[in-house]
């Protein structure tokens, strides 16, 4: 019985590893940080599989592992830990033009996000889920799934634009 637990336990981690590793990485804006998120939340995942819903819940229960890794990790930082700056070298946002300016700029937008909006922005729009899912995930109300992800969408927004105008004026497009 343990050893076809443990195929389909294999099985579901192979399929849904790099979509929930995706998702981690929107979340916490590193893909290091990605991979141990999502690897402590397949670890969830597999302790809870004896219990867990075969029927269409795992993926959902999983995500929210990985939303809840991230946010535990966010609260373990201490405050005396600095990000390390970006290598330059590895992603420059003018490699390709606009598209990957703009991507960079709206990654490094949704990094300055507190989690539990960037949470909420990621799992409405990249993982295109309903509100209520989404609430359901966070644990919180529909409202608050709402208005966090308004206030975050305001940020970004502000952001994104401050960035392209500072992107600009660097590359003299500015017109000054």
């Amino acid at each position: 019985m343990q050893r076809r637990n443990d195929d389909e336990f294999a099985a579901f981690a192979a399929a849904s590893h790099e979509r929930l590793r995706r998702t981690a990485y929107l979340i916490c804006g590193d893909w290091h940080r990605a991979s141990d998120i999502t690897q402590e939340a397949l670890i969830r995942v597999y302790v809870a599989w004896p219990r867990l819903d075969r029927r269409g819940g795992l993926l959902a229960y999983a995500r929210r592992a990985v939303v809840n890794v991230s946010i535990d990790q966010s609260r373990k930082l201490s405050s005396t830990e600095v990000p390390a700056a970006s290598d330059e070298r590895a992603a420059s946002p003018y490699d390709l033009a606009g598209e990957i300016s703009e991507r960079q700029a709206l990654l490094q937008a949704l990094g300055t996000l507190p989690p539990r909006q960037r949470a909420c922005v990621v799992l409405r729009y990249f993982e295109d889920l309903p509100v209520a899912e989404v609430a359901d995930h966070l644990r919180v109300s529909e409202g608050t799934v709402k208005s966090q992800t308004a206030r975050a969408l305001d940020t970004l927004r502000t952001r994104v634009a401050e960035q392209t105008r500072e992107d600009l004026l660097v590359t003299g497009e500015g017109g000054h």
